[in-house]
């Protein structure tokens, strides 16, 4: 049994940080940069668990070895759960991180802390060797900040303040964020149905 687990994602900052927090487990991690026709799956779902879903099938039915796939959005509840999945394209195709954040604090312009209150979601996908599809979820409380504010993570990290701490996203040291982060939840329920599909004991 070839112990390799490809992640089926082409965005870098999300690859950097699913290998920090996988590290350790008996396996070799392949990305898009291990291929050179590696897929570029259309995210045309209308929920995380869609895109998450579609994307593992995807590179599985492609390379047929096990695949890992990550959706996942930031939820406000203000705006009736947007971005939610639309979270990477909230201000247009071939939008940066900047425009993203700077159009959600456009939105939420005048609108007081008790009503900024939002959550980001993970969904993880994982499809075995047998082409099974595993699904879990990590969520993380918090509330959208006026500004940006922290040198660390991406996306909107440096607006979003985690709920139990007053600090952003941002402000937390790689290590510390992926210890507490949705996306972090998410691989720690996955890890276990990862080992079991490559019969690695714990």
């Amino acid at each position: 049994m070839k112990k390799q687990l490809i992640l089926a994602t082409n965005n870098k900052d999300k690859i950097f940080e699913i290998l920090k927090i996988l590290e350790g487990l008996d396996i070799e991690i392949l990305n898009a940069g291990d291929f050179d026709d590696f897929p570029d799956v259309e995210e045309t779902g209308g929920t995380l668990l869609e895109n998450a879903v579609m994307k593992a099938k995807s590179v599985y039915e492609k390379y047929r070895l096990p695949c890992l796939a990550d959706d996942t959005g930031l939820e406000v509840d203000y705006l009736s759960g947007a971005p939610g999945v639309m979270s990477a394209r909230f201000a247009g195709e071939g939008c940066s991180y900047a425009d993203n954040n700077k159009k959600l604090l456009k939105l939420l312009e005048g609108v007081p802390p008790e009503g900024r209150s939002a959550r980001f979601k993970t969904v993880i996908a994982f499809t075995d060797f047998e082409g099974k599809i595993h699904t879990v979820e990590g969520i993380l409380e918090g509330i959208i900040a006026e500004d940006r504010k922290g040198k660390y993570g991406f996306g909107y990290d440096p607006l979003f303040t985690v709920a139990d701490r007053g600090i952003r996203l941002a402000e937390l040291a790689p290590e510390e964020k992926n210890r507490i982060s949705h996306r972090g939840r998410a691989l720690e329920k996955i890890r276990p149905i990862i080992l079991r599909a490559f019969k690695i004991d714990t």
